[in-house]
């Protein structure tokens, strides 16, 4: 396969020398967010987080170039032209203002008028800065454009956090918006492709790669269509998954796919992306339709792909919250006709909630693939990433296996497993009603267990075979050993993939 040209097709907002101005600009007046965190202080930091910026207004009143930079681009202030220059330079204020990057606001009601931002300029990371539209909170009551550019948040945080971070070859960004997981992508993988139907995104996702001194191959075309007979080490994806009738109205939230469609689509379209050990990973949303399990259905998608997955359920809405949740996101809760055509369309198709999560794929090249759907609603250690890469480390790890060598192995039980009792009292005291195991780290998965498969786990040191542990307990139990073992291989199984014990 020929290499990719890694030069942007694709323009920035800045020519490459007011990029590097830019930079300069920014890196002077200390505009990233350790400096930011240093110049507010713990308190007023915390109120920026909120959307309280009263404290960092206070903080910033002297409009030095670091004060104006956080009034105008943190706090969504209206800041003097003068002082916008001083605070921009050596970037000239005109071609700040050509790119887009400051605008003049409307007059206040005494005629005074200024510069505000006319982009989302934000710091990420240690040493980042991420370019996008300004976000719905900066312009209230004014409707997000249909091609609006989405800058960080939750969700590409989410997706950030949960990327296994190997080093790998070529990395893919589908539907990278402005660019925030190629950023990520970029540390560890030899090249970047990132592509978007959104010809503005892209403009902005190219500008956010010059100005971090990255170069990604920028493509644009719909979800695989631009990489058609390509193959990646690895491929993330923020895609456009929210739920409903097809309607297009957003191209940061909408496929224009029926439902859940889209997500079904990328599942489908894996085999084709991954080379050989290669990884996919996505944000998606499906729907739970009344009498059908939800885990079953999303597992449907993976038939036939010969891949790994692992289906993570991090949060469950109803339908009228979810429809809320979206149109306010877009400005748009105010229109009750498009609420009420969005809900008609889920009590049409008997959806009762939409399910949100991670999925991870693998091309393992296994003939008996595994797959695995499961609710983890529950609190999880950050970064997930690193969980879902020990999850599959383990699964190749059992894979290699049979029977009789899971019987020799040794365990060990995970640092700082839990064991937790319900019990009742009664006549005779305290009788125990369940038992769980608890991992306190990590995932923090549960698992109830019987007195039998406790004991198993309280032998697992590490010294002893499981083999020899069986014998003891066949002993102690007055079960045949072979029938012992036979039934341990499963739950040592499942216990190994949930972490519970882990091979010495």
């Amino acid at each position: 396969m020929p290499e990719p040209d890694i030069h942007a097709p694709f323009p920035g907002l800045l020519s490459p020398t007011g990029i590097d101005q830019l930079r300069e600009a920014l890196l002077s007046a200390g505009y990233t967010a350790a400096g930011i965190a240093a110049r507010l202080g713990p308190e007023a930091t915390a109120g920026v987080a909120r959307n309280d910026f009263r404290m960092a207004l206070r903080m910033t009143e002297d409009r030095d170039r670091l004060g104006t930079l956080i009034r105008l681009f943190v706090c969504g202030q209206t800041e003097p032209e003068e002082t916008v220059a001083a605070a921009l330079a050596p970037l000239p204020l005109a071609e700040a203002r050509a790119a887009g990057l400051v605008e003049r606001a409307p007059a206040d009601p005494d005629g005074v008028t200024g510069l505000r931002q006319g982009v989302d300029l934000e710091p990420y990371g240690e040493s980042w800065w991420v370019l996008s539209d300004v976000p719905a909170a900066a312009r209230p009551g004014r409707p997000l454009p249909a091609d609006h550019v989405l800058g960080v948040g939750g969700a590409s945080t989410t997706l950030a956090g949960a990327t296994i971070r190997r080093p790998v070859g070529a990395a893919l960004d589908l539907g990278t918006g402005c660019g925030v997981q190629s950023l990520h992508l970029a540390t560890h993988a030899g090249t970047v492709t990132a592509t978007d139907l959104s010809v503005r995104a892209l403009r902005f996702a190219a500008t956010t790669a010059a100005l971090n001194g990255q170069q990604w191959e920028l493509l644009q075309g719909d979800l695989v269509a631009p990489v058609a007979g390509r193959r990646f080490d690895l491929v993330v994806s923020n895609p456009p998954f929210v739920v409903g009738p097809g309607t297009a109205t957003h191209t940061y939230r909408d496929s224009g796919r029926v439902g859940d469609g889209v997500c079904a689509e990328l599942a489908a379209a894996a085999p084709g992306l991954l080379t050989d050990g290669g990884v996919m990973q996505y944000l998606a949303n499906w729907v739970h339709v009344a009498g059908e399990d939800w885990g079953e259905r999303v597992a449907g998608w993976f038939a036939g792909t010969g891949l790994d997955a692992w289906v993570i359920q991090r949060e469950v809405a109803d339908p009228v919250g979810y429809v809320n949740l979206w149109l306010a996101d877009a400005s748009e809760a105010a229109d009750p006709q498009r609420a009420a055509a969005w809900l008609d369309w889920f009590d049409a198709h008997k959806v009762e909630a939409v399910g949100f999560g991670l999925i991870t794929l693998r091309n393992s090249g296994h003939a008996d693939p595994v797959v695995r759907v499961e609710d983890l609603r529950q609190a999880v250690e950050p970064p997930l990433g690193e969980h879902v890469a020990a999850w599959f480390d383990r699964q190749d790890w059992l894979r290699s296996r049979d029977a009789g060598a899971l019987l020799a192995a040794r365990y060990r039980a995970a640092d700082g497993l839990q064991l937790r009792q319900e019990a009742t009292m009664g006549p005779e005291g305290w009788a125990v009603d369940r038992q769980v195991l608890a991992l306190p780290h990590g995932l923090r998965w549960t698992e109830e267990v019987d007195p039998l498969v406790l004991a198993l786990v309280g032998g697992c040191d590490g010294r002893v075979p499981l083999r020899d542990q069986i014998a003891l307990l066949a002993v102690a139990h007055d079960v045949p050993e072979a029938e012992l073992a036979e039934a341990a291989v499963p739950i040592i199984t499942h216990l190994v993939e949930r972490s519970v014990i882990l091979p010495a």
